[in-house]
């Protein structure tokens, strides 16, 4: 297996992304990045370690969900075919006496003729305030999506929600540029299709997956984490005998507005071991294509516990590493003059060994 990094511009063998495609988010992402540490200037934080989860409430009701019995046998496809992911991370770097300070970071990872190759932005550091949050995410939303925060009907984000919102905006932004870049690919994304959140606004997550299919693209989206249960039982726990790989059709899932599932449902068990995902798959490609879609990927990708290579790699190259924390710590105070203060921690102040922080309240 082999592994290549190449900047945002033209490859040897692959344009990416394409030079029609606006590929100015990351200095804008830099620019605002800058300016919010510079209202931080010669003040003193709390340092704070912390990834920040991008739990997804979609506010499923899965009462009617049925999983089919009778499994899709798949065989493996090995026409050639570009495999593509996206992923973003976030995390809190410190707290401020105004606000905190995060980092993210995204990355988009491809797989064609037997070699990765992969995109990394970031990190790009906040310093996110009250007084500055509106105008960082109405910003990055007018300069990327055409229009500002407000017109979601969704209301700002609160200070702690930002961190994965800014994520978020990444996300959808790479996720766009690999819709419109790509031609006749399989693009997996990390979590569900369900819309209507703050973080994934219907229009949105519609205008990205039309654009993947007027290019030939198929965007299959693994869940690593579901709460649909069928008889009380998690649908990624109900396998048959089975040898894989196959999936299993859900159906019945109802959604409470203003949620819209924009993907049909499957359980995916790509290879032998104890693990499966949910898998969904744009509800607007017909039966075939989409199942010979699942065939392409399994031709065309490794899997580790049924889970494709591309995807995990995509994940692991924009999570952070220990030692890339202490180098933005040490960027921000030498740069912007931050004084490191130690605050006790109240629970192990009051509670000793019994206390486990704040993460675990």
């Amino acid at each position: 297996m082999v592994i290549e990094q190449y900047p945002i511009t033209t490859t040897p063998k692959y344009n990416f992304p394409h030079q029609s495609m606006d590929v100015t988010l990351p200095q804008q992402f830099i620019e605002l990045s800058l300016h919010s540490l510079q209202s931080v200037h010669g003040q003193s934080f709390q340092l704070n370690q912390q990834p920040i989860q991008q739990i997804n409430n979609r506010g499923e009701h899965p009462q009617t969900l049925t999983l089919r019995h009778d499994p899709i046998l798949l065989e493996p496809t090995h026409q050639e075919s570009i495999v593509a992911a996206v992923d973003t991370s976030t995390i809190k770097i410190a707290e401020t006496t105004a606000g905190i300070v995060i980092a993210v970071r995204g990355a988009n990872v491809w797989k064609q003729n037997k070699t990765y190759r992969y995109t990394r932005l970031g990190p790009f550091i906040f310093h996110v305030t009250e007084e500055n949050k509106r105008e960082v995410y109405n910003t990055l939303e007018r300069a990327y999506f055409g229009y500002p925060y407000e017109h979601n009907h969704q209301g700002t984000p609160n200070l702690m929600q930002m961190p994965t919102r800014i994520a978020s905006l990444l996300e959808r932004w790479l996720q766009t540029m690999l819709s419109k870049t790509l031609d006749n690919a399989l693009i997996l994304f990390d979590g569900s299709l369900t819309s209507g959140t703050a973080d994934t606004p219907t229009q949105r997550m519609k205008e990205i997956l039309g654009a993947a299919r007027k290019r030939g693209n198929i965007v299959l989206a693994f869940s690593k984490v579901t709460t649909l249960r069928v008889n009380g039982h998690l649908i990624t726990d109900l396998l048959p005998e089975h040898k894989p790989p196959y999936l299993l059709e859900a159906a019945g899932l109802t959604l409470k507005p203003p949620m819209v599932l924009l993907g049909d449902v499957y359980v995916a068990k790509l290879t032998k071991g104890n693990l499966a995902f949910r898998l969904d798959i744009d509800r607007e490609i017909p039966f075939e294509p989409r199942i010979e879609a699942v065939r392409r990927l399994l031709g065309n990708d490794l899997f580790t516990e049924s889970y494709p290579e591309t995807l995990r790699l995509a994940h692991i190259l924009c999570t952070f590493t220990a030692n890339e924390v202490l180098a933005m710590r040490h960027f921000v105070t030498r740069r912007y003059g931050l004084q490191i203060i130690n605050r006790p921690d109240m629970h192990r102040l009051l509670f000793g060994p019994f206390g486990k922080g704040e993460s675990y309240s």
